[in-house]
């Protein structure tokens, strides 16, 4: 193997690593709107259920499935 052979694979290899260190830079880093928006729908998403549980547990809502039932 010649100098020049030598030579070429070190450039490709610094190029390699030179770009799975971007590929891995890129896939970590996050759009923090996006991550905001997410917590947003997050958030009322849980107020709904919350409220979903408060029908639900309730006691006249109980009694009005037990009379549909029968």
């Amino acid at each position: 193997m010649g100098p020049f052979e030598v030579m070429a694979i070190a450039i490709v290899a610094v190029f390699g690593v030179k770009a799975y260190k971007e590929f891995n830079h890129r896939k970590t880093s996050v759009d923090t709107s996006e991550v905001d928006a997410l917590k947003g729908e997050l958030v009322k998403l849980q107020e709904r259920v919350a409220t979903l549980e408060t029908i639900v547990t309730d006691k006249s809502y109980q009694l009005g499935e037990q009379i549909d039932r029968l």
